[in-house]
């Protein structure tokens, strides 16, 4: 092989490392870290509430040995305060407490007045003040007071007694009056809560210290560094963010810095905190060694997979050179089958298009067609409508007709009968008449009787001339009623000529309407029919255009359709193209990679 077949080989070979391993590397980087950050995590959360749950048994131990003591000098306050013991009596009490705690130095009580002012001194081991020592000068006894009744805690001391540092502890007694009675008060030695600290294991590197609020220690294995030297001075710890004013503000604090865990609990009973510092790979040394393990082993099983990929990756090699050349030929039968569909859609898309065009005219054209049809059909109800409406005015007008021949028949025969009665009026006007002629004859008579008669037949003369004169009118009044008899008898003689002449005038109306309803009838049963057919032709043509729209849509997704059966085609066809291209690369490929391997480069040797 020369040379360039060889850097092609190296570069195949980069290639194939590059895409084998690199997924996994980073697979295996990935969750690699993943389980450091959960570790992380997991190891923090673990640290900080082992922390605290520690920080609170050193506090509780701690407590432990302060709270006996003061619920011992409560007891004896209480005792005090409400039983009123002599001297002696106090003595037994105190002595009894000293050998119940024998964690307290002493147990002691002081009255309010001074000892060189005749008040005494109680304590546990006997000790006597010496001449001129009086108590309401020392801390304990100033600082109970100061306290009021509360637990006084004081600061550390060399008691000359014991060579060593103490604290003592101790609380006013009040009488019932609130006067002060004395001060009873315990000393504990620094020693003891040393003792107590080192009973209590945490870890192997846990160190537990108690200091005061300015974070000088209390207790130290170097007694010299009580009250002499800081908690935060011998810390990796940022003095500006983590310092006596942050950690010793009364609150519980549990952290972790710098690889250091740290916890800062207050004394519930003292104004003195329990400080707590240790290596946090006292806890996560096993859960490190364990992580150790994992990524070794993710490292080993990454090694095996790129091997047993190497070695598939070459019997795929084989397959794929097979491949490649059934690919290549049938590819080649593909690209001449998509040729000659695409050739055959284009003229069926041609041929659809015309038919959705033509189709597109046709209905169009029914479109109008139905407009026009139901113009025809609303004027063909409109004229129906009207003929009704004028059959209607006619039927209404004939009645009408009926109505007014009814009455002029009525008119007539009231009219006849009118003349009846006037006939009759006259035989009595007749008859009036001759009574009126009768009257005056008597009453003429009368007169001449009267006038014959004299004197006395003057008022009888005035009447007959009156009843004369009455005869006289009623003779006039009948002749102007028979005047007017006369009158109206002419008059209705005429008026029964005229309604004659109307009621023959309107029976020929009658008739005529008749014939007009009838005309009319006929009109309207011709326009309801109109309407009718319009209708159903407007019905029709309505459903033919429905049906010509789903045919042209049916025909426009068929040209959709066969467009894009013809770019699928053209796809599929430059799909081939490609695709034929990919296998003759591949083909050769697998031709080069074939040539490069050892038994090429051996049969090439000899």
């Amino acid at each position: 092989m020369g040379k360039k077949s060889k850097e092609k080989m190296a570069r195949l070979s980069f290639k194939q490392i590059v895409l084998i391993v690199a997924p996994l590397a980073l697979l295996a980087l990935y969750i690699c870290s993943s389980f450091s950050i959960i570790i992380s995590k997991l190891i923090t959360t673990s640290s900080t509430n082992f922390v605290e749950n520690q920080g609170e048994k050193v506090e509780y131990e701690v407590r432990m040995a302060f709270e006996p003591p003061a619920l011992a000098l409560n007891s004896l306050v209480e005792n005090i305060r409400t039983t009123s013991p002599s001297q002696s009596e106090i003595l037994g009490i105190v002595k009894s407490m000293g050998v119940q705690y024998p964690q307290c130095a002493a147990i002691y009580f002081s009255t309010a007045t001074p000892l060189p002012e005749g008040g005494y001194l109680c304590m546990s081991d006997d000790w006597k003040a010496p001449a001129g020592w009086t108590q309401v000068t020392r801390p304990w006894f100033t600082g109970a007071v100061a306290a009021q009744g509360q637990m006084y805690a004081g600061e550390p001391y060399v008691n000359a007694r014991f060579g060593s540092m103490c604290i003592s502890f101790s609380r006013a007694v009040y009488d019932n009056r609130n006067q002060l009675i004395g001060v009873v008060g315990c000393d504990i030695p620094l020693s003891t809560l040393t003792d107590i600290l080192g009973k209590i294991s945490v870890s192997p590197n846990t160190k537990l210290y108690i200091v005061n609020e300015q974070g000088l220690f209390l207790t130290h294995e170097d007694e010299s560094a009580i009250m002499k030297k800081s908690f935060f001075d011998g810390v990796e710890l940022n003095t500006r963010v983590y310092n006596a004013t942050t950690l010793l503000d009364g609150k519980q604090h549990g952290f972790i810095n710098k690889g250091h865990f740290y916890s800062v609990r207050k004394l519930a009973t003292s104004p003195w905190f329990v400080v707590m510092e240790g290596l946090v790979s006292d806890f996560n040394g096993q859960i490190q060694i364990w992580f150790n393990i994992i990524i070794i082993v993710s490292v080993f099983l990454i090694l095996c997979c790129v091997a047993l990929n190497a070695y598939l990756q070459g019997k795929t090699n084989a397959k794929e050179a097979k491949v490649g050349a059934q690919l290549i030929s049938e590819v080649q039968n593909l690209v001449v089958a998509s040729k000659e569909n695409a050739a055959t859609s284009q003229d069926q898309s041609a041929a659809v298009k015309e038919i959705v065009a033509t189709m597109t005219d046709n209905n169009a054209l029914s479109e109008n067609i139905s407009t026009k049809i139901k113009d025809v059909s609303a004027v063909a109800k409109k004229t129906s409508a009207d003929v009704s409406d004028g059959v209607t005015y006619l039927e209404a007008n004939v009645q009408k007709l009926h109505e007014i021949a009814e009455a002029n028949t009525d008119t007539i025969d009231g009219i006849k009968a009118l003349g009846e009665k006037i006939e009759n009026i006259w035989d009595i006007v007749t008859l009036i008449n001759s009574v009126a002629d009768q009257a005056k004859i008597i009453a003429f008579n009368a007169e001449l009787e009267a006038s014959s008669a004299g004197e006395a037949g003057k008022n009888f003369h005035i009447v007959a001339t009156e009843i004369r004169r009455l005869a006289d009118g009623i003779i006039d009044g009948t002749k102007e009623i028979k005047e007017r008899i006369n009158e109206i008898q002419q008059s209705s003689d005429s008026l029964v000529l005229a309604s004659e002449s109307s009621t023959e005038k309107i029976n020929e109306g009658v008739s005529g309407a008749n014939a007009l309803s009838e005309r009319f009838e006929s009109i309207k049963n011709a326009s309801e029919a109109t309407a009718e057919s319009a209708g159903d032709i407007t019905t029709i043509i309505q459903q033919q255009a429905v049906a010509s729209e789903q045919i042209l849509i049916t025909l426009k997704q068929i040209a959709a359709g066969v467009d894009n059966f013809t770019v699928a085609t053209e796809n599929i066809s430059n799909t081939s193209q490609t695709l034929k291209s990919i296998a003759e690369d591949l083909n050769k490929t697998v031709s080069d990679e074939a040539n490069d391997s050892p038994k090429s480069k051996e049969s090439q040797g000899a």
